[in-house]
């Protein structure tokens, strides 16, 4: 059970990992953010990242698209490795190109005047063509069934509209890993049914960091355990997330 993700070739793959806020290597530990953070992701695999607040989850996901950086250790997502102290713009730029982050609150992702200049902003930065652009903006708007938010503005939208754009927002970036940090904040239970059937339907590979441990169990096989910026265990959501002894530990109560 505390074994790493078992797999023959990762996609993600977290070798010591660690970072600290407001400073480098000479931060003092209260300020540690991730201590020694190891772990392995392989292609399309759907993994929890769970723990109580201020265990490191959202962190995590920072550090993983470079808006935190590491301290030490190594962090590989498929040919990109970041590594402490990595400062290339250009390996940056690629890494956020192929590693989408869709916030806890879906007014940090859209700031556009309607929903089709959200989805366009990533890809036209990108400096693809404007027909390319147009093409992959359709194409997230009828997969994710929202095509009648096309030119709605954020500010008229309902937490679930919110959230669907925000998620189409990262899917026309067309990346290889989404991350997720609390998507089934400010949801009802109607809209967290559709946002599952949504993760459920996406290829990506997807780390969700999470409170909601009974949403975890139903969509991820996975589990990673975050306690006081480390990794406490990790393996099947089945087991882990039903160990009350585990749970416990970490603040959590069992499903």
């Amino acid at each position: 059970m505390d074994s790493p993700l078992e797999t023959v070739v990762s996609l993600i793959e977290a070798r010591s990992v660690s970072a600290v806020y407001g400073g480098g290597g000479g931060a003092v530990a209260a300020n540690a953010a991730l201590r020694e953070i190891n772990f392995s992701i392989p292609p399309g695999e759907r993994v929890a990242l769970v723990g109580a607040n201020g265990a490191g989850k959202t962190s995590l996901l920072l550090s993983m698209v470079g808006i935190l950086p590491i301290t030490s250790g190594q962090l590989r997502i498929g040919a990109i490795e970041i590594t402490a102290g990595t400062q290339d713009k250009r390996k940056l730029k690629t890494l956020r190109e192929q590693v989408s982050l869709v916030f806890q609150d879906p007014d940090d992702q859209l700031f556009m005047p309607s929903i089709y200049e959200d989805l366009a902003f990533g890809p036209r930065n990108m400096g693809l063509s404007e027909d390319t652009v147009h093409h992959r903006v359709d194409e997230v708007l009828h997969r994710l069934g929202i095509g009648f938010l096309k030119d709605r503005s954020p500010l008229r939208l309902s937490g679930g509209e919110k959230r669907m754009a925000a998620i189409a927002a990262s899917l026309t970036m067309n990346p290889q890993v989404m991350l997720f940090d609390e998507p089934t904040a400010f949801l009802d239970p109607k809209a967290q049914r559709n946002l599952m059937g949504v993760l459920q339907s996406l290829p990506h590979t997807q780390l969700i960091a999470t409170h909601d441990l009974a949403f975890a169990a139903v969509l991820c096989p996975q589990v990673i355990l975050l306690r006081e910026g480390a990794v406490f265990a990790q393996g099947p959501a089945a087991e882990l997330l039903r160990n009350g002894e585990l749970m416990d530990q970490c603040g959590l109560e069992a499903i």
